[in-house]
């Protein structure tokens, strides 16, 4: 059964869903930009056996969304904020499940505590230069270089409803397949006043991301840990060298390119459920 919870974190509100107990393996599933845990939801009922932890991130989803002005939005800060909601639940060993913006969180936290983080299943979630799809970044790079309304503008762009909905249907080749509520729920909220600020403020800070890769890389390296990479390879933004570069630093890397795009559990849920739970029971058993 899956739960929906709150926890206060450091003065702030943040949504999570959880399901299992606390005698079991734990998993923690970092969601990407723009959506929320909601990304997990036919995810999390297949991973029995295990306790999973899905947070909404400040600023996203279900979670308090506190202007730019009252609060530091950073990669950094976010990833604090994961780790006090982890330490309320008593949480120590676990494995991450990322996903676009949930991968900076996710490195930081195996950084951070290296012993903590047992394995990394990545669904486009990119940790190497090469994975970058120049085209579709040039906007961010831009403003990141200069924010000029000229650049804002571009930018803002990504968070309408079209530009949302790209995300979601750019490499599937059957779009019927995939539920509108998804960019649907995603625009909603982050159409929520203030919250194009908020964004903006990420997209700067995602500066701050590829300069972390080389500690990422020697952790991989030094602990030898497990890989999933579930990449859909016609991603626009994280191309599939993303995904094959794991296998550089860890001998413990399965790689596996689907026909799909950003969001695979979409369009390929049932095949990169049961990948998961063959990884998890070789590296994360169950009691």
């Amino acid at each position: 059964m899956v739960h929906h919870r709150y926890a206060t974190v450091e003065g702030h509100r943040l949504f999570y869903r959880e399901a299992g107990s606390a005698g079991m393996p734990a998993i923690v599933l970092l969601h990407g930009f723009p959506t929320s845990s909601f990304m997990f939801r036919n995810l999390i009922p297949r991973l029995e056996g295990y306790r999973v932890i899905a947070p909404d991130h400040l600023g996203f989803g279900l979670s308090d969304a506190p202007s730019a002005d009252e609060f530091g939005y950073s990669f950094d800060a976010l990833a604090d904020l994961t780790a006090g909601l982890l330490d309320q639940l008593g949480v120590t060993r676990y494995a991450i499940v990322v996903q676009d913006y949930g991968a900076p969180i996710g490195w930081r936290l195996a950084i951070r505590n290296p012993d903590a983080v047992v394995a990394v299943i990545s669904q486009n979630g990119n940790g190497y230069d090469e994975g970058f799809v120049a085209d579709n970044w040039q906007a961010v790079w831009n403003y990141q270089r200069e924010q000029s309304p000229e650049n804002a503008a571009a930018l803002r762009a990504a968070l309408t409803l079209e530009g949302i909905r790209f995300q979601y249907v750019t490499g599937v080749e059957d779009e019927s397949i995939l539920s509108p509520d998804t960019w649907h729920l995603d625009h909603a909220f982050v159409s929520r006043p203030g919250n194009a600020e908020v964004q903006l403020k990420l997209f700067l800070d995602y500066a701050t991301n590829p300069p972390l890769y080389p500690a990422l890389h020697q952790w991989l390296r030094s602990r030898q840990v497990p890989v999933l990479a579930t990449w859909g390879k016609y991603d626009p933004y994280f191309g599939p060298d993303g995904a094959r570069a794991f296998a550089r630093d860890t001998a413990n890397a399965e790689i596996h390119l689907f026909e799909g795009g950003h969001f695979l559990l979409e369009s390929a849920g049932d095949e990169v459920a049961a990948l998961i739970r063959e990884f998890l029971a070789k590296h994360l058993p169950t009691a």
